[in-house]
C-alpha cells in the first residue's frame, strides 16, 4: 500500500499510535511532504508527534509557506523552540514571505544573539544573496598556521552552518582568498595556512542577485560561495542547499509563467481550487484579449476567403505548427537565459540562427503539407500552403527565440514570455502570412 494512503487511513482512524509507527518509519523528507499535503490541523498534528530531534529534521524540509502553516498552530513555548533552532537565512525566508503580526511573534520568541542576525538578513532585499547566505561561519585569520586554524574550526565549527569551505580574511576581515576544510586537515600543523589559501577563489556581493550565484555555484561546481560586502569584507557564505533552493524556486517560477500562469506557493495537492483558479485566470483573460487579434485578421482577409473558401480548410494546421515553433523556440531561449548560455548582444546572431532552424523545419513539415492538400485540394492550394508552411516557421522561430532576449533588455522576466503568449502572437501573424502569400500564388 503507498505510504500516502496507509497514513490517510491510520489518520482517519485516529490510530495515534499507527501514526507514530509510520513516522518513525519513513525518512524526513517523506514525512515533510505529508505535512505539506495535509490540512492545517493535521499538519500541526503530524508534527506534534515526532520527537525532537525528527520534528527539527522535517521542518527542514518544509517550504517557507509550509513552514509557516506549521508554525501557527504551536503553543508558544514549541513555537519558540522551533524558531531559536531554525538557520538565520532559513529564517529570513520565512519571514519575508509572513503577515507582520507572524513577523512579530517569531522575533519576540528569538534570544538577542538569533534576532540580531535575522534582523541583519531582513535588510537584504528578497532576490539577493544575502537573505540566502549563512552569516554562521568559521573565519580563519590569514597570518595563522594549520594548527591555529584547526583549532578554531574546533573551537568555532558547532555554531557554524558549513564547515567544508572556510573563509580566510585580514585584520579587516577583508576576504583574501578560502582553503579547504580537507587540505587544512592533511596538512601539517605547523604549515602556514597562507600557502593554502585560493586567493583566486569566486565571490559575490550581498547585495547580488541570489538566481545568478546560484546558477554561478552549479556552473564552477562549488559546495559553497564567499559573500561579500561593498568593502570586500566577508559577511556570509551561500552553501550549495540553499543554492539548489533558490534555483528551484526559480526554476518552478519560470515554467508557471512559461505556461501561462502565475507562480502558486505551497505544495501543489495542497493549494485550494480558488487559489489555483485565480493564478490561471489573469493570464487567460490576456491571452483572449491577444487571441482577438486573430480573429481581426480573418476579418481583414474577409474577402480572400468568400473567394477561395477551402483556404480555410488549412487555417488549423497552419497556426498550430507555427505556435508550436515558436514554443520550442521560447522554451530553450529562456532555459539558455536561466543558465547563462545567451546574453542581450546575441540577438542579431539568435535571429539569425533561429531563422535558418525555422526554414529547415518549415521545408521538412512543408513536403508533408503539400501532399496533403495537394490530395484534398488542387495545386495552387497545395504549394500556397507549403509556402506558407516555411514562411510562418521561419517567421515563428525568430519569434519565439528573440522575444524572452528582448523582453530581458527591458527589465522584463523573460519567463513571462509564456509559450501561449508566444502561440498566440504567432497565430495572428501566421494568418497574415498565410493570406499575403495566397494572394500572390492564387491572384486573389
Amino acid at each position: 500500500m503507498p505510504a500516502q494512503v496507509e497514513l490517510h487511513d491510520l489518520l482517519d482512524g485516529n490510530d495515534v499510535p499507527g501514526v507514530q509507527a509510520w513516522l518513525a518509519d519513513n525518512p524526513p523528507h517523506v514525512i515533510a511532504d505529508e505535512l505539506a499535503r495535509a490540512d492545517d490541523m493535521r499538519s500541526v498534528l503530524l508534527f506534534r508527534l515526532l520527537d525532537k530531534e525528527s520534528a527539527h529534521e522535517v521542518f527542514e524540509e518544509l517550504d517557507p509557506v509550509d513552514q509557516q502553516k506549521v508554525l501557527s498552530g504551536l503553543r508558544d513555548q514549541t513555537f519558540r523552540d522551533v524558531v531559536e533552532g531554525m538557520d538565520p537565512d532559513d529564517r529570513a525566508r520565512l519571514l519575508g514571505e509572513a503577515p507582520a503580526n507572524f513577523t512579530q511573534r517569531v522575533l519576540a520568541g528569538l534570544s538577542p544573539h538569533e534576532r540580531s542576525l535575522t534582523a541583519r538578513l531582513l535588510g537584504y532585499g528578497p532576490d539577493d544573496v544575502g537573505r540566502y547566505m549563512s552569516p554562521e561561519m568559521v573565519l580563519l585569520h590569514e597570518h595563522a598556521t594549520v594548527a591555529e586554524a584547526l583549532a578554531r574550526v574546533r573551537a568555532a565549527g558547532a555554531r557554524a552552518e558549513t564547515i567544508y569551505t572556510l573563509p580566510v580574511a585580514d585584520v579587516s576581515r577583508r576576504l583574501v582568498g578560502v582553503v579547504s576544510l580537507r587540505d587544512l586537515v592533511l596538512a601539517e600543523p605547523s604549515h602556514p595556512l597562507a600557502d593554502l589559501v585560493d586567493t583566486e577563489c569566486v565571490r559575490v556581493r550581498a547585495t547580488d542577485e541570489a538566481e545568478a550565484a546560484a546558477r554561478l555555484m552549479q556552473e564552477a561546481n562549488l559546495l559553497d560561495l564567499p559573500v561579500v560586502d561593498s568593502d570586500d569584507r566577508v559577511v556570509g557564505l551561500l552553501t550549495i542547499d540553499d543554492a539548489l533552493e533558490v534555483i528551484e524556486e526559480a526554476d518552478t517560477e519560470d515554467i508557471a509563467r512559461q505556461y501561462g500562469q502565475s507562480p502558486v506557493e505551497g505544495h501543489y495537492m495542497s493549494v485550494g481550487v480558488f487559489r489555483l483558479a485565480r493564478s490561471r485566470i489573469v493570464w487567460l483573460f490576456l491571452l483572449i484579449v491577444a487571441a482577438t487579434m486573430t480573429a481581426k485578421v480573418l476579418q481583414a482577409f474577409e474577402g480572400e476567403l468568400e473567394q477561395v473558401t477551402q483556404l480555410a480548410v488549412f487555417i488549423p494546421l497552419l497556426v498550430g505548427t507555427g505556435g508550436n515553433v515558436g514554443a520550442q523556440a521560447a522554451t530553450g531561449a529562456v532555459r539558455a537565459l536561466a543558465v547563462g548560455e545567451l546574453r542581450p548582444g546575441d540577438v542579431f546572431r539568435l535571429a539569425w540562427r533561429e531563422c535558418r532552424v525555422g526554414l529547415l523545419l518549415g521545408l521538412g513539415l512543408a513536403a508533408v503539407g503539400l501532399v496533403l492538400a495537394a490530395v484534398m485540394t488542387d495545386g495552387g492550394i497545395a504549394v500556397t500552403v507549403a509556402l506558407s508552411i516555411v514562411a510562418i516557421c521561419a517567421w515563428a522561430a525568430v519569434v519565439g527565440a528573440t522575444m524572452p532576449l528582448l523582453a530581458r533588455q527591458f527589465g522584463i522576466d523573460p519567463a513571462v514570455i509564456s509559450a501561449p503568449l508566444v502561440t498566440t502572437l504567432v497565430d495572428a501573424t501566421g494568418l497574415i502570412i498565410y493570406f499575403l502569400i495566397a494572394r500572390v500564388v492564387l491572384g486573389l
